[in-house]
């Protein structure tokens, strides 16, 4: 039997040669992958197609394990007028009125950002803004929502800065603000750091772009940046396979960005869709040309016609899956007409954008790729794009969960006296997962544009995107993996519960939901049941609460060994405001303004910072769910800011009702006096009132002349509410009023300064 291949496989010689040995296993195929190409096909595989088969029908880019439980997010969408464009395209497209539409999605980097921070971070920035443009959006913002381990740990420093550097420097060079995201440190997430990156478009509803190559004899152009070796299965090889720490991991080059390259893409692109220019385009990101292709001929049922000599080259000995595989950056596949080909052309000269006619789409069924006239690749397009392997995974709970459960956190020992109160907040507010995040958000540009309404730290990113009516739109992004390892079904919805509630603190209505949904491996049954889990809850609380997911991205084999991440779930909400001079601001700025507590607090500690950080405990379960209350709540909330009732609003989530007094006076040096309700005074100790993670709750502040209409409004829809105290401008300090005080300078100093001392 022969062993090795010809040194260039064509088709031709596949046909002639069917017992070759191939190395398909090493190229992540199992046997019957395999065996299912050759019946496809009716013989073997050249090299080339065979290593098209193993990006295409990789984790990442098929879907082959998500699929079947993915499907909840279509079969329970709530009916939406202001959907566009739904999960299939690049990114979702919901119409916000006045002629204009808004596209978003968050993507992740995972594997990447571990092996080259700087550079896995910013190629995670330059493809979801890639992703965003296909849709035929301009760009006008990003967020990153990051978790990383143990923040004393060595390689939290070495991977973190580099992160961070990556995301800022991309961002920042193509002048897109950065306006909100996540920090989040836990052990669990050593050697898996976790980077999603969220991009949002505008666009008029009328310039949508589709991914589709239809009209036989139109031209495949590529446009950008030469093709290179660095990336080649980047993202394809190392966002489905396991790093393990007891062997050899599969690294191969991360992609490398130019995010000044990308800046002329995007002004290239975007008059090309001014002009009417294009047919189909598709970003080439993850799997390359190979994706690129694929995707643009089995969407627009077309055969195409592609020729690899003709790609611009930054090495000219690569080969030809070598050329297919890239994943260089920068670069895009566009479908144009003969007749628009040289206008085209000329302006991507204009932009300084390389453009090159590399083939052409035709009649049939067959993707057909040549290399120097001998032909490489011929197959069906669909059979790569959407006809790929889909498991039914086994599911299993995990076998030590209801033990987790039981070890309830409501029976740890808490402080019990005032100046361990005290200690309590000030440690806690020092913690790394609660501390400032300025030390990060310093880094990224937040404002360029000039139409940065709202932006870290407040609770939401808002985009002016009308000067005349002053509309907006709010993104929030938001995870709890403590949560979901705990209850998966219970921690989606949680999470999901907690963007929402980001977006209306604000005074913005949601309308809309991207996810990206970190785990381990899903050959792992426990994993498999907790992703179950969590895709089922997340598509019941959309359902129920009217946000369809427009789409997003699995990221799975989050695990070194055996080790998996806490099942992450990270959602981002989108939500409309029509005129951002109503917007409510997070921080007491006004002496004498009534602060209220809005929703039910109760005794609800497991999975909570306060047990993690003073214990270092993981167990119980989450806090309860009402999406109803969440619903009545939000409803409260966006009333407030337009009836002008609101002067601030600041959601409570982790680190419970202590945190928010924190981050709301510090944020602009303004004091405030809390008086404990009746039921934790009488000798009570108000330790829960403080540091519960009770879901659904809010604190505002109101006016003294609006208090009476905005707390008769909340009795009104039967929201629980309670004035717990008031801005104090002059105090300086914040005070628990018969408990403890707090100057506000010891608070900032505890507050601000963790980050720096732990990176610099």
């Amino acid at each position: 039997m022969t062993t090795t291949e010809p040194a260039v496989d064509t088709v031709g010689k596949a046909a002639e040669t069917a017992e070759v040995e191939q190395p398909y296993g090493e190229l992540g195929l199992k046997e019957d992958e395999y065996l299912r190409i050759r019946e496809v096909l009716g013989r073997r595989p050249t090299q080339t197609e065979l290593a098209m088969y193993s990006i295409m029908w990789s984790e990442h880019c098929s879907y082959k394990s998500s699929k079947v439980h993915l499907r909840q997010f279509g079969e329970k969408a709530p009916k939406s007028d202001r959907m566009l464009v739904g999960m299939g395209e690049n990114a979702g497209v919901v119409d916000v009125g006045n002629g204009l539409a808004v596209t978003f999605k968050v993507e992740s980097h995972n594997h990447p950002s571990f092996v080259e921070p700087y550079q896995g971070a910013a190629t995670g920035v330059g493809g979801i803004v890639r992703d965003i443009l296909t849709m035929g959006a301009r760009p006008i913002a990003v967020m990153d929502s990051l978790r990383f381990g143990d923040a004393e740990h060595p390689d939290t420093r070495r991977v973190l800065p580099g992160i961070v550097a990556g995301v800022g420097g991309y961002g920042n060079s193509l002048g897109l603000p950065n306006i909100g995201g996540e920090v989040v440190f836990d052990p669990v997430y050593q050697g898996n750091p976790l980077v999603n990156a969220l991009c949002v478009g505008v666009m008029p509803v009328d310039r949508i772009q589709t991914s589709a190559s239809t009209g036989v004899g139109n031209v495949v152009v590529l446009l950008g940046a030469k093709t290179g070796r660095d990336g080649i299965g980047g993202v394809s090889v190392l966002a489905s396979a396991t790093f393990d720490a007891d062997g050899p991991a599969r690294r191969p080059s991360v992609q490398v960005g130019d995010p000044f390259a990308e800046k002329l893409l995007i002004e290239s692109c975007l008059e090309l869709f001014d002009r009417k220019l294009v047919v189909g385009i598709q970003d080439l990101g993850g799997a390359g040309l190979t994706c690129a292709l694929t995707e643009t001929a089995a969407a627009g049922k077309s055969g195409m016609r592609a020729y690899l000599e003709r790609v611009p080259l930054r090495e000219q000995t690569m080969e030809p899956q070598e050329i297919l595989a890239s994943e260089s950056q920068e670069r895009m596949l566009a479908i144009v007409t003969p007749e628009n080909l040289p206008e085209v052309l000329a302006l991507a000269e204009k932009w300084g954008v390389l453009a090159t006619a590399i083939g052409e789409v035709t009649d049939g069924d067959r993707l057909v790729v040549s290399w120097n006239d001998e032909i490489v690749v011929d197959v069906p397009p669909a059979s790569l794009a959407d006809e790929g392997p889909v498991y039914e995974r086994p599911l299993h709970r995990p076998a030590d969960l209801d033990l987790v459960q039981a070890d309830r956190a409501e029976t740890l020992p808490r402080p019990s006296t005032v100046d361990e109160l005290r200690s309590t907040l000030l440690t806690m507010a020092a913690s790394p997962n609660l501390s400032s995040r300025s030390w990060v958000t310093e880094q990224y540009d937040r404002y360029v544009q000039g139409n940065t309404v709202l932006a870290q730290p407040d609770d939401t990113g808002m985009i002016r995107l009308d000067e005349e009516t002053g509309a907006g739109i709010a993104l929030a992004t938001d995870a709890n993996g403590r949560f979901a390892r705990l209850d998966p079904y219970a921690g989606a919805q949680l999470a999901y519960a907690e963007a929402y509630r980001n977006v209306t603190v604000s005074g913005s209505t949601p309308i809309a939901v991207t996810n990206c949904l970190n785990f381990g491996s899903p050959e792992d049954p426990a994993v498999m049941w907790q992703f179950s889990e969590a895709v089922r809850g997340l598509a019941d609380a959309c359902q129920q609460l009217g946000t369809p997911v427009t789409g997003g991205n699995v990221s799975f084999y989050n695990q070194t060994g055996t080790q998996a991440i806490h099942p992450t779930p990270v959602v981002g909400m989108l939500g409309l405001i029509d005129d951002v001079a109503r917007r409510t601001p997070t921080g007491f700025r006004s002496d004498g303004e009534s602060i209220i507590l809005l929703g039910a607090t109760a005794e609800e500690l497991s999975g909570s910072e306060w047990a993690w950080v003073t214990h270092g405990h993981l167990g119980g379960v989450p806090p309860k769910v009402d999406l109803d209350r969440e619903r009545l709540l939000g409803e409260v909330l966006v009333a407030g800011s337009r009836d002008g009732l609101l002067s601030s609003a600041h959601d409570l989530s982790e680190g419970g009702l202590a945190q928010a007094l924190v981050e709301s006076v510090l944020r602009y040096d303004t004091g405030a006096r809390v008086v404990l309700p009746e039921e934790w005074q009488e000798g009570t100790n108000p330790f829960v009132f403080l540091f519960s993670e009770s879901a659904h709750r809010a604190i505002v502040t109101v006016p003294r002349s609006e208090e009476l209409r905005f707390t008769e409004m909340c009795t009104a829809r039967r929201l629980p509410w309670q004035r717990i105290g008031v801005v104090d401008a002059e105090a300086k300090a914040l005070e628990i009023q018969d408990a403890f005080t707090v100057p506000l300078t010891e608070l900032r100093k505890a507050h601000e300064g963790t980050l720096g001392r732990l990176f610099g």
